[in-house]
């Protein structure tokens, strides 16, 4: 609980204050000690002017894979790319996420229970890499605790939870926005549009932030949630419809960095193996939000007024918001070992040549480089790959239609059932859902064949993990066919509901196997592969608030869902596509890694 405590943002302030007598790391307690594989380096190097050889059998990286050390005259030439890999000539040095490939999890298990130093290895430069002390070094993420990985993954799901829900729950006040302001409905829908666009937006400036070394993801993620805090007040009382409109939007913005982020936290602290389980609760927390907000709202709404779903955000955000003052952790390991390098420099003015390998990368960054890869390189790759192109295309498809929801619930329930504004919002729950089921079968694929067979063969090719998709992509517009054909008066409600909860466990099935599929294939460039599928997908979903009502009412629910359907058709044909010739494409494409 210390531990947590001192690396949370409110442990951190509390150190700043005391001069960092409150909370000291172990660096930091008189007395302390050099580990003594760095102290007999140091004095080896003092003593001969080189480096010391260190034989391969004894350096351990940082998830426990043997490497070859290498002397000060080897031609190592350091960079870095946005996923946080670091290339050299003679070694390559990358991080945990993409390590784990070399490895069973047994293996990695085995060691990390094991105290086992390891090694430093000094760079042509003379610079000493700053490591995790030892296999089961307590500061490494991936050696904390079940219970405290574990309810990382839960602030994490919270946080997204809590933005996702702050999107839909306004859907439940449009009516009242139009009936003070007097605005049609196409602009009554602009703030719940404009959120979906700002929080697609909001990952282009903070994903890359959250990347720094010396940021790390902890500042980012608390600063943008107290903005996101503050101007939840301004919208819950605001009374002019620009202002509205305004806030809303950055709203959105400020709250979009656990919605880009949140899998980079993940891979921090879980093997390649068993991220998927937090990927799962992830969007579990993505798509559940969306769902659970009219039916927050609807009551509310009817009961008092149209402002009231939007003080329902401010209560909200409240209690996750102390929760990660209080007690969430940095985990980027960039930033752990960056720091852990600053104190061990602070000993003795002998250690300066102690430094972490993201200080040297972080070096070679320019604000041009963080640029390009924040904001053009999204787009260039969307553009020139074609395996990018349709997976953003078909992700943004149905997410766009997942948003038609919450314009086509309202012209059938209320109409052909006779559902108020709070039973209406009970109807999402279907949405929920079909989340659940979706999730628990996915869980059991893990557990009783994914994991299983990774083990037993190693991974295979990465479009082996495009199966679930495959299935889902069926299923969507099964799902909306569904729908579109059984809701009317004649046919019991349940009917198109159960249309929506195949709909959504389709839907989960594909963003889970794609979540997982692209850093794969393209780990390089994941960062802004993830940036840009966020970017397109919340563009199309803006755009699907708005023109969902003209489309159900010109063209009647029916024909409107079934157009929507006919359309998803097309993903199943691109989505077998993709496993068949995944490999082909990647072949040819110079962002794809084999």
């Amino acid at each position: 609980m210390l531990d947590i405590i001192r690396e949370a943002p409110l442990g951190q302030m509390i150190r700043f204050i005391s001069g960092n007598r409150l909370f000291r790391y172990p660096e930091e307690i008189p007395g302390f000690k050099l580990p003594s594989q760095y102290a007999a380096y140091l004095d080896a190097n003092a003593s001969t002017g080189r480096a010391t050889d260190v034989s391969a059998e004894k350096a351990i990286t940082h998830s426990g894979s043997p490497v070859t050390t290498v002397s000060r005259e080897a031609d190592l030439e350091s960079g870095s790319d946005d996923l946080g890999m670091r290339r050299t000539k003679s070694r390559t040095y990358t991080a945990p996420y993409s390590l784990e490939r070399a490895k069973t999890e047994e293996q990695l298990a085995r060691e990390r229970t094991q105290s086992i130093p390891i090694m430093p290895v000094e760079t042509p430069h003379g610079f000493i890499l700053v490591d995790w002390y030892t296999t089961n070094d307590p500061a490494n993420p991936h050696n904390w605790s079940s219970g405290k990985r574990a309810f990382i993954t839960f602030l994490i799901c919270a946080y997204t939870w809590v933005v996702y829900t702050g999107s839909s729950i306004y859907a439940a006040s449009e009516l009242g926005v139009m009936a003070e302001f007097g605005v049609s409905p196409a602009k009554a829908a602009l703030p719940l549009a404009l959120y979906v666009l700002a929080y697609g937006l909001g990952p282009l400036l903070w994903a890359p932030l959250c990347e720094l070394p010396a940021i790390g993801r902890n500042p980012v993620y608390i600063a943008t949630f107290v903005v996101f805090f503050a101007l939840s007040f301004g919208t819950a009382a605001v009374d002019t419809f620009g202002g509205l409109v305004a806030l809303r939007f950055f709203q959105g913005f400020f709250g979009s960095p656990a919605l880009a982020n949140g899998g980079a936290t993940f891979s921090d602290m879980y093997s390649l193996l068993y991220v998927p389980y937090q990927l799962a609760w992830w969007v579990f927390a993505a798509w559940g939000g969306p769902a659970l907000g009219p039916l927050m709202a609807g009551f509310a709404v009817s009961a008092k007024n149209w402002h009231w779903s939007l003080w329902e955000i401010v209560w909200m955000t409240a209690p996750v918001l102390v929760l990660l003052l209080v007690l969430m952790p940095e985990t980027a390991a960039s930033n752990i070992l960056l720091r852990r390098a600053q104190r061990l420099r602070k000993l003795h003015p002998g250690n300066v040549r102690l430094r972490s390998q993201s200080e040297i990368d972080q070096e070679q960054l320019t604000a041009t480089t963080i640029l390009v890869n924040a904001l053009i390189k999204p787009v260039e790759i969307t553009l020139k790959d074609p395996a990018i192109l349709f997976v953003n295309t078909y992700t943004a498809l149905f997410y766009g239609i997942y948003y038609t929801f919450f314009e086509v619930f309202p012209l059938t329930f209320p109409s052909q059932y006779g559902f108020n504004l709070g039973e209406t919002g009970l109807a999402f729950l279907s949405c929920q859902i079909g989340a659940a089921i979706a999730m628990l079968t996915y869980f059991a694929y893990l557990h009783w064949y994914m994991i299983p067979d990774n083990l037993k063969n190693g991974l295979r090719a990465q479009e082996h993990r495009l199966v679930p998709a495959i299935l889902g992509s069926v299923l969507i517009p099964t799902g909306l066919f569904v729908y579109g054909w059984t809701a009317r008066e004649s046919i019991h409600w349940v009917i198109p509901l159960i249309g929506v909860v195949i709909f959504v466990i389709g839907t989960f099935f594909v963003l889970q196997s794609i979540f997982v599929y692209l850093p794969l294939s393209y780990p390089t460039y994941a960062a802004s592969l993830f940036a840009g599928n966020d970017l397109t997908r919340s563009s199309v979903a803006c755009g699907s608030v708005l023109f969902a009502r003209p489309l159900f009412i010109n063209l009647g629910v029916a024909k409107g869902v079934t157009l929507l359907a006919g359309l998803s058709v097309v993903g199943i044909f691109g989505t077998i596509g993709l496993y068949v010739y995944g490999a082909k494409l990647r072949s040819k494409s110079k962002f794809a890694q084999g």
